[in-house]
């Protein structure tokens, strides 16, 4: 019996100890007999009234039945699994068997099972399922009190840099010591919470005006802008804030979030080291609509994605020379879901990849149809987002489009942006080169609305410049736009590069342009973004005729 279990003890009907183990004695270490007290006596008070309850049952159904119940020992309480059942005395008469197993080192995996779960293991910060715990706390609170709270989103600025220059480890180092320093600024009745690389998110009960707002998020700045001292290293990292506001911004902790996360983002774009509280005029709505999202993978399955195919013309002669794809999105319920929407999406969560490749592919091929209308070399443009160029895979998809469709590398041109080429300008001029290498040309969009740095039409293979629609639309009356343009177009001249003006909507504005040397023009005057089988009319009814002025449409016919 000694060897039965942990702790064992023989109970008469009445609960009285009638036997202990040694180490039963020896665990509550008693200063009087054990035998004749009640067991329920040993136990924390919260379990004895279980216990006896548990003894009666068992007493009248003779079943064994199992109890978690806290033993007092001299130091402290210490949780024990009793088995407790039935059996008949030598004598006949009913006695009760207690075998108890020590629960300290299971209790203690459980409880660090659930730190796990709930806390974030760099950082020993909370994560993202306990952060929606609190949250959800301190909501129904703020219901009921009437008080407002914030919810903080803090994004280590120039991070980056110390993995890629320091190594995984010393990054690791700056994040628990940024952890530390924002706990310590922070109130305990504070959530901070670790909801991964880089950022963080703080709530914030009862700070909800502007002025208690500045107080807080200055304090986490500047605790951020401190150097950091690592294995002789030390470390400027700084931090941006956003700010989310309940009920102001919203009411439920998804949305607080996000919202506090896009306030970040616009914080990071203007200039870094800065709070920035959620407005909507100028952060817009968060970037990322999940239910969208869902019904554009829905898209992909059903084939609800076409490409429309945009006219680039001769300027003087208006007759076709290509087409710019793109991408548009037909809905059966929401109808035309404007690119400006699902885009940004696709290029978060990687579906850009997938309808880059389609899109490039399916362009290309379309292409061989348009010229067999034509009955003429034509050239397609496809734009390139970000995510797409920096994917590894891209040269592959691009020989995979040239090799199915059977064009000349010099008939297709792929439209990147400013911001795009900036991002790593190391890997751009290599993919770029490359590109260049199986003869497909690249063109700069919206040339001038993003970094404008002279610098990359030197360092890169660029063949194509598109002067953004901003600076058409107010010509020819606006003399400043109108030198924007004649800088382009000059710098473009002695610099062999062709030229493509965007959103040319009025012959004024066709004359200026042709006037002054821009080679192609696109926009609704010459056509607006159309399905292949309308591309492929205009292409054999020469309807661009229609708009080339009666005294050129002599000279070409």
């Amino acid at each position: 019996m000694e060897e039965a279990g942990d702790v064992v003890f023989r109970l008469n009907q009445l609960g009285q100890i009638l036997f202990a183990s040694k180490r039963a004695v020896a665990l509550i270490n008693s200063q009087t007999p054990l035998a004749g007290d009640t067991l329920a006596r040993l136990l924390s008070l919260d379990d004895q009234a279980p216990l006896n309850a548990l003894l009666a049952e068992v007493g009248a159904s003779t079943t064994s039945r199992l109890l978690e119940a806290r033993i007092k020992t001299p130091d402290a309480e210490i949780w024990h699994e009793l088995r407790v059942s039935c059996y008949a005395n030598q004598h006949g008469l009913s006695e009760l068997l207690v075998v108890g197993r020590d629960m300290t080192v299971q209790h203690a995996t459980e409880e660090r099972l659930r730190h796990m779960a709930t806390h974030d293991a760099l950082t020993e910060l909370p994560n993202r399922l306990l952060l929606s715990d609190r949250m959800r706390m301190v909501i129904a609170n703020a219901r009921r009190s009437g008080q407002g709270f914030s919810v903080a989103t803090i994004g280590l600025d120039g991070f980056k840099k110390v993995n890629d220059g320091l190594g995984h480890p010393i990054g690791d180092a700056v994040l628990r010591t940024a952890a530390a320093r924002l706990r310590k600024t922070l109130r305990d009745s504070d959530t901070l919470a670790r909801v991964g690389g880089d950022e963080f998110v703080a709530v914030l009960p009862g700070t909800a005006t502007e002025a208690q707002i500045k107080l807080v998020t200055g304090r986490l700045i500047a605790t951020l802008q401190s150097p950091f001292e690592i294995d002789n290293h030390v470390i400027y990292v700084g931090a941006s804030v956003g700010v989310a506001v309940y009920p102001q911004h919203a009411e439920d902790e998804v949305r607080l979030v996000a919202l506090a996360d896009a306030a970040m983002s616009r914080a990071k774009e203007t200039g870094k080291a800065r709070c920035v509280v959620y407005s909507q005029s100028q952060s817009g709505p968060p970037e990322h609509d999940i239910s969208l999202e869902a019904a554009m993978f829905q898209a992909v399955r059903e084939g609800e994605f076409l490409l429309y195919y945009q006219p680039i013309v001769d300027a003087r002669t208006r007759e076709i020379q290509g087409f710019e794809t793109l991408m548009r999105w037909k809905h059966p319920t929401l109808g035309m879901v404007p690119p400006a929407r699902f885009i940004p999406i696709a290029e978060t969560n990687g579906l850009i990849n997938l309808l880059g490749a389609w899109a490039l592919k399916a362009a290309c091929v379309q292409l061989k149809q348009f010229e067999e209308v034509a009955k003429r070399s034509l050239y397609i443009s496809v734009n390139i987002s970000p995510r797409q160029f920096r994917n590894d895979k891209f040269l592959d998809v691009l020989d995979d489009a040239i090799a199915f469709s059977g064009l000349l590398g010099e008939q297709l041109v792929l439209e990147i942006t400013e911001g795009t080429l900036m991002i790593d300008p190391v890997h751009a001029e290599s993919i770029l080169s490359k590109m260049a290498e199986r003869n497909a040309r690249i063109a700069i969009d919206d040339f001038g609305t993003g970094y404008s740095s002279l610098a990359y039409l030197k360092r890169f293979p660029i063949s194509v410049l598109k002067i953004d629609r901003t600076f058409i639309r107010d010509l020819p009356g606006s003399q400043k736009d109108g030198a924007i343009c004649n800088a382009v177009l000059d710098l473009a001249k002695h610099l062999d590069l062709s030229v493509v003006a965007e959103g040319v909507e009025t012959e004024g504005q066709m004359e200026y342009l042709e006037q002054r040397g821009c080679q192609y023009i696109q926009g609704y005057l010459t056509g607006k973004p159309m399905a292949a089988n309308v591309a492929m009319a205009a292409l054999k009814e020469s309807i661009h005729v229609k708009v080339v002025p009666a005294e050129l449409r002599q000279v070409l016919q």
